[in-house]
């Protein structure tokens, strides 16, 4: 049996019931929340996403425009590295494709954003925009710290 002590009034069924009002409208506002706080970032199941803002925004901040652009082992309009090329080959392959990209590929604006999208629909499905500006500069791996000014960098050449 539960003792009380002598600082402990007996339960108010009134304040219990607001308690629990309050407490379910919160919580079904807060699972209404996820619908509307990343709809500028996701893409609508409607068909297929276009990707046309962000690629042209990051080629800018990658090469400004220049498909013949080097910069290390990165190479071409959208900045792609060897390892970049032989993951889309390897997720190509996964997929039974017949298809394969080469490191002069990277040189082209169409295969560029081919292997953009590629990349995106493995370890992006969901389409967020983040996401896929983040991962583009960072990997899948990325932190958000890390990628924090690049991530601004494009959003302020998509507008």
């Amino acid at each position: 049996m539960f003792h009380r002590g002598p600082w402990q009034s007996p339960p108010n069924t009134l304040a219990m019931m607001r308690i629990a009002k309050q407490l379910c409208l919160s919580l079904s506002i807060l699972t209404l929340l996820p619908l509307g706080a990343g709809a500028r970032n996701k893409a609508v199941n409607s068909g297929p996403f276009d990707w046309s803002s962000v690629i042209d925004a990051i080629i800018l901040v990658e090469s400004e425009g220049n498909p013949k652009a080097v910069g290390g082992k990165s190479v071409g309009p959208l900045q792609i590295t060897p390892v970049a090329v032989h993951e889309c080959n390897y997720i190509l392959q996964t997929r039974g494709s017949e298809k394969h990209y080469t490191l002069a590929d990277r040189f082209d604006v169409a295969k560029s954003k081919e292997m953009f999208l590629l990349i995106q629909s493995k370890y992006n499905p969901s389409n967020d925009i983040e996401k896929a500006i983040r991962l583009w500069n960072g990997g899948p791996k990325y932190s958000l710290r890390a990628t924090e000014r690049y991530y601004q960098k494009v959003l302020r050449r998509m507008k």
